[in-house]
């Protein structure tokens, strides 16, 4: 069985480094995805991603990465239930495994 996912996209806002409770390093972005085919109305949609980075990987994506930066990113797809209005919900996420760095703001401006 495979469990793969690819993305490619731009992030939604700036990453933050967060630290839980037993020591780990952890960030949790939004990558906004178009899609590639127009809907009814003749208008590409975009998918809105939610990516959590663990250790090295979200270190490295908070350090070089910020709002509008387009990346690449492998990973798995992960369901985790939570409480939401103390009614139990499932969340579905991608854990991220590798952030390719594609482009920034920064460098397309100049």
């Amino acid at each position: 069985m495979l469990n793969q996912f690819v993305i490619v996209g731009r992030l939604v806002r700036d990453p933050e480094l967060h630290e839980t409770d037993n020591g780990k390093k952890v960030t949790n972005i939004t990558v906004a995805v178009p899609r590639s085919y127009k809907n009814a109305n003749g208008e590409y949609e975009t998918d809105f991603i939610r990516c959590t980075l663990w250790a090295g990987v979200a270190q490295n994506t908070t350090e070089y990465c910020k709002k509008g930066d387009l990346l690449g990113v492998k990973g798995r797809v992960q369901t985790r239930n939570v409480e939401k209005d103390d009614k139990p919900t499932s969340v579905i996420e991608m854990v991220a495994e590798k952030i390719t760095f594609l482009s920034n703001k920064k460098a397309e401006a100049d």
